[in-house]
């Protein structure tokens, strides 16, 4: 299979080749003190060759041996091949490229040999410099644009995840809503009404403005009101609701729908369950980037000291914690008939 040309690997070798052209300027002026305009010429000349065999090298031949095939033999002889090839050409086709170069006028000859064998040898010492140093600089690109794939493809692979478990909450959310909506419709209740279009609110908000990937906290808090309300048409007076905030600044950007899941549970698996005098206290407070979100809620019973069932809203809160953020908190606790889910957030920890 042809392999095509990357523009962006042509740049990489020029600007290596720049580098291996100022460092090999830089031994030559100091060796050759007088000559430099003669040294920038005689380094253009044999950076370039060097380069051009170096680029055909580490980007066509080494892939093509070290590409896998069912016979190692041929991988063995193909090796051997080039391996007498590009000796070759870094000796003998390093000297026939200097001698062209003297015979055109590009290349100054500063130093003569005792004999061929020795320029050989010389020719053979740079070049394999040169091999070196692309070679190592070519292996630090590699690793450095594989570390760069990896982070991208972790980034949507969590962007993925992320998308997965909103489409997973809202939907569980809705379904949540129209229960409340139907038992009132069941009963014939005079609310169902004022319940769907306090839903259609939610749902307005749900579509046209929580698409984002952030929010302003005061619209966070506007669909929790929101959902707190549509939850109160299904109780009597009996149920205590008590929801403040402190909060420095409302403009300060949030994941939408991100604290709901904590006021659901509060109500789906709390207040529905309690008999007696059902409650929900609900404090959020935001200062100095420091979020901390506070739901507790009357529960039936007692179950000090039992592990608490985390149900689908909070365990997908919880995975969208571990993708938004590093530095947070999530803890529940079941109490003598009371539940506290609190939520700690470091909103400048957003990954």
């Amino acid at each position: 299979m042809k392999k095509s040309l990357d523009i962006k690997l042509v740049r990489f070798y020029l600007l290596v080749g720049l580098v291996y052209f100022i460092l090999g300027l830089m031994t030559n002026v100091s060796k050759y003190p007088g000559h430099f305009s003669e040294s920038v010429f005689n380094n253009m000349w044999a950076v370039s060759y060097g380069m051009v065999l170096n680029f055909i090298l580490f980007e066509y031949a080494a892939p093509f041996v070290l590409k896998k095939r069912t016979s190692l033999l041929y991988n063995i002889i193909t090796g051997f091949f080039f391996l007498f090839l590009f000796m070759m050409l870094y000796s003998y086709g390093a000297y026939v490229w200097r001698q062209l170069g003297i015979g055109v006028g590009i290349y100054t000859r500063l130093k003569d040999y005792p004999d061929l064998s020795h320029e050989l040898e010389n020719h053979m010492s740079y070049s394999m410099g040169s091999v070196f140093f692309f070679g190592i600089i070519r292996h630090i690109y590699n690793y450095v644009k594989l570390k760069q794939a990896s982070q991208q493809l972790r980034i949507q692979k969590q962007e993925a995840e992320l998308n997965y478990l909103k489409s997973q909450t809202n939907p569980h959310f809705l379904f949540n809503t129209l229960n409340n909506i139907y038992s009132l419709a069941r009963d014939k209740s005079d609310l169902a009404p004022e319940s769907i279009l306090r839903l259609s609110k939610i749902l307005r908000y749900m579509l046209y403005e929580a698409g984002g990937a952030y929010i302003a906290i005061e619209q966070e808090l506007k669909i929790i009101s929101d959902y707190i309300d549509l939850e109160k048409l299904r109780y009597d007076e009996s149920l205590r609701i008590n929801f403040n905030h402190d909060i420095e600044d409302m403009k300060q950007a949030l994941p939408p729908l991100l604290l709901i899941p904590l006021v659901e549970n509060a109500f789906k698996h709390g207040v529905s369950e309690t008999r007696n005098r059902p409650f929900v206290d609900i404090h959020l407070s935001v200062n100095k980037r420091q979020l901390l979100f506070v739901v507790k809620n009357s529960s039936e019973g007692s179950s000090v000291g039992r592990d608490v069932t985390e149900h689908i809203g909070l365990s997908n809160l919880r995975r969208q914690l571990e993708l938004l953020y590093t530095d947070y908190d999530l803890a529940v606790q079941q109490g003598d008939s009371v539940f506290t889910a609190s939520l700690k957030i470091n909103l400048a920890s957003h990954v």
